[in-house]
């Protein structure tokens, strides 16, 4: 596969357009959730602090909800779950714009509600790729594109937020954003690959997905890049206001996803030698070096520039990411797995940001930067200490879930991700 046109392939296999569009317009709310929720509560007269709080519970619940309903889809089935699941996230944010901030303890409910039903598109795609596409250099381009878009969502997400609060207000923009999601999630779950995937039949256990000692590994190290990229985007609103104000926040934290978007497609512009799991490595290594020169702290323009180079391995280990995850998750938990991997991402994050307000308060913005310093090393150091755990041989189970879901005996085998029912 080379240049664009593993991706343009990809695109042209049935149903896998739809599935990618439904997808990334279907998690909008979640994107979105933040900066739609600050900017009404404002509007409601409510302190910053307030809309950090109630924006905060959102997150919480979310991080909650993601890996149960994930388990909830590989036990019943997407559209069973998904397309309730996302209408009542809807019904949550649209009380919340209706009523405001009176009563209180009713903002904070709708909160809980809508963040916790998000519904898990992120992991149902994940899982449909191998299914819908089944040639392995298309369900590595799709993973990259996955990755991609996730960047080019998130640029968007805020100027469709903004545009909608310029054009009508803040209670209707999150009305429209809410119906985004349903009619996102509509497109995904009635589409006959979501309709017949079926995951493997699972061995019951409470605690699911987390009894794979890899995916562990893993989840620790995407909760160390987390923490990095969160800390990041409060650094860089300490850089702006040395350096020209907010505007040169946004200018930080877009070249970051511009960054983003150019590895992710080089990377997924070819396959790549050698186990997933040994190039994740590399490109977490990547990832980390990449953050160290944040901390010189220069001028705007060259301060630009390094957040571009600093976002350049990041799409790539998302989506080398999801291969691994694939292929350490056990038989039945797939969507549970990748569910998991998107909460220690936010929780990451949410936990990132945390730390950079003190760092910067204490040592200034280079002290901001450092925290996404360590998030990388950290991140690298787990993935190296559980090099044994990421390598081992599977159990007697799991490789006869493998070689039951091989389809095409790959160099990179045992995409788990269920099969067509």
């Amino acid at each position: 596969m080379a240049g664009g046109g593993g991706y343009v392939e990809m695109l042209k296999t049935r149903h896998a357009a739809r599935l990618l569009t439904g997808t990334l317009v279907g998690r909008l709310p979640n994107a979105t959730a933040a900066l739609a929720i600050v900017l009404f509560v404002r509007a409601e007269g409510g302190s910053l602090g307030l809309a950090s709080a109630l924006s905060a519970v959102y997150g919480v619940a979310n991080a909650v909800g993601q890996p149960l309903l994930g388990r909830a889809v590989d036990l019943y089935g997407q559209p069973r779950v998904m397309l309730p699941s996302a209408t009542l996230a809807a019904l949550g944010m649209t009380l919340f714009a209706v009523l405001g901030l009176d009563p209180l303890p009713a903002a904070y409910a709708a909160m809980i509600v809508s963040g916790f039903f998000t519904p898990p598109l992120e992991g149902g795609l994940r899982a449909l790729w191998p299914s819908v596409l089944k040639d392995e250099g298309r369900i590595h381009a799709a993973y990259s594109l996955d990755a991609i878009a996730q960047e080019v969502m998130y640029v968007v997400g805020p100027l469709i937020i903004t545009g909608l609060v310029g054009l009508w207000s803040p209670a209707a923009a999150l009305g429209v954003i809410s119906l985004l999601g349903v009619l996102g999630a509509l497109a995904v779950v009635t589409t006959p690959p979501s309709r017949q995937w079926r995951s493997e039949p699972r061995e019951a256990h409470w605690l699911g997905a987390l009894r794979s000692p890899g995916l562990l590994v893993l989840l620790g190290a995407f909760f160390c890049i987390g923490c990095a990229l969160g800390s990041i985007a409060l650094a860089a609103v300490a850089y702006g206001g040395e350096h020209g104000g907010d505007a040169v926040a946004g200018y930080l934290l877009s070249a970051l996803g511009v960054g983003a978007l150019i590895g992710g497609s080089v990377y997924g512009a070819r396959q790549w030698a050698g186990s997933p799991e040994q190039r994740l490595r590399v490109l977490v290594a990547g990832l980390a070096l990449g953050y160290l020169p944040l901390l010189l702290v220069p001028g705007a323009l060259w301060m630009t520039v390094l957040a571009g180079v600093a976002g350049v391995f990041l799409a790539p280990s998302l989506a080398c990411a999801f291969v691994v995850v694939d292929r350490h998750a056990l038989r039945g938990t797939v969507t549970e797995a990748f569910s998991w991997l998107v909460t220690s991402f936010g929780v990451g994050a949410s936990i990132g940001t945390a730390l950079a307000g003190p760092a910067v308060e204490q040592g200034g913005v280079p002290a901001g930067f450092g925290v996404a310093v360590g998030g990388g090393a950290a991140a690298l150091l787990v993935l190296v200490l559980g090099r044994r755990v990421l390598t081992a041989p599977a159990t007697r189970s799991e490789v006869v879930a493998r070689s039951e879901n091989d389809r095409n005996a790959a160099v990179e085998p045992g995409f788990s991700s269920g099969h067509q029912a």
